[in-house]
């Protein structure tokens, strides 16, 4: 049996984003955007983490843009890019882990191992959002649950809507595919509060095994990037 890559890739967006807030200051590593609310909020009352915070859009940016470069260097070399991309995760994934068992918990967010902590989850998810956006066009995104729920909303009001069977079918599998995203980035979102009631900033450490399994998925890309 094949493990859904975007469904693991969801999951884990989940995780990360949840642990990542609750372990370092209100950071949020996957809804990245959010962080301009958090910074604003952390300004207003005071509270710790706001550097983090402003450093997160940049420093996801920026390696979105190496992300894309070195995708061209891999894809004329004809490597696999999705599985280096995923591999790089990984890595990154890994680094926020060790980072988090040797100098964890984190009584402030703006100390450096905080920082560091988090801007390399940071990386590991603009890292998904990248390899999501250029291999996996097909799959709902695995980050963004917002839009993921609006369309299968509307794919349940085309079902309701008396179109033909077909139509329906179509919306049908829309549907699915849109409220799976949703259900396992939640179910991230869940065991991540689970583990830092458990162990702390120690469930960072988890992540990298998550990713690890996203790593040997298989899943076939439009443009023949299979492994």
């Amino acid at each position: 049996m094949k493990l859904s890559l975007p469904t693991l890739l969801s999951f884990n967006a989940g995780y990360v984003d949840t642990a990542g807030f609750l372990a370092l200051h209100g950071i949020l590593t996957a809804h990245i955007t959010g962080n301009l609310v958090t910074f604003g909020a952390a300004v207003a009352l005071g509270s710790s983490g706001t550097i983090a915070k402003l450093l997160a859009f940049p420093v996801f940016c920026c390696v979105i843009v190496i992300a894309r470069l070195g995708s061209f260097w891999l894809i004329e070399r004809r490597y696999p890019v999705l599985k280096i991309m995923l591999w790089i995760q990984v890595v990154l994934l890994l680094v926020a882990a060790i980072l988090a068992v040797s100098y964890g918990p984190f009584p402030k967010g703006d100390g450096w191992h905080a920082i560091s902590t988090g801007m390399a989850l940071i990386g590991a998810m603009a890292i998904q959002n990248a390899a999501h956006r250029i291999h996996l066009g097909q799959a709902p995104p695995t980050t963004m649950m917002t839009g993921n729920t609006t369309q299968a909303m509307i794919d349940v009001a085309d079902m309701l809507s008396g179109g033909t069977a077909e139509a329906r079918a179509t919306a049908r599998r829309g549907m699915i595919k849109m409220l799976t995203s949703v259900a396992a980035f939640a179910a991230g979102c869940g065991m991540a509060s689970a583990a830092f009631i458990c162990m702390g900033s120690l469930c960072l450490a988890l992540p990298p095994i998550f990713g690890l399994l996203s790593v040997v998925a298989r899943y076939d890309t439009p443009n023949g990037d299979t492994f």
